[in-house]
């Protein structure tokens, strides 16, 4: 069993700058692929960016590339987050999830756990 818990959300003038965290319990998630997703009312789940289970291979949604940057600490049990040049479409809940192995990481139904959540409010 592995329990995330999200951080790092909150109000921002868009061209700034947020830093997402993701703390997890349990041994599964050093070992496997992470992501963060995010979600606004009324809409699916959006995969945002993912990352191998060693950090070596990113993958990102077309919509961020060159402004965020995801990361991990695997000694700290830590998924982040860093988001650049924030845009008002930017605004939604923000989740992290730990996926199955052997799936592709960009679908949200491949992820086993979720953390609950952190809003990204991007002002214009």
């Amino acid at each position: 069993q592995v329990q995330l818990v999200e951080s790092g959300g909150g109000l921002v003038q868009a061209g700034g700058s947020l830093k997402l965290s993701c703390t997890a319990s349990g041994r599964t998630f050093s070992v496997s692929a992470l992501g963060w997703f995010r979600q606004t009312s009324g809409k699916e789940r959006e995969f945002v960016a993912a990352i191998s289970w060693n950090g070596a291979v990113t993958t990102y949604a077309d919509s961020v590339e060159d402004r965020f940057t995801i990361s991990r600490d695997n000694a700290k049990n830590t998924l982040y987050l860093q988001m650049n040049n924030l845009k008002p479409e930017d605004s939604a809940v923000y989740y992290c999830g730990v996926a199955r192995a052997g799936t592709s990481t960009r679908r949200a139904q491949n992820y086993d756990y979720w953390g609950q959540g952190t809003q990204v409010t991007v002002s214009s």
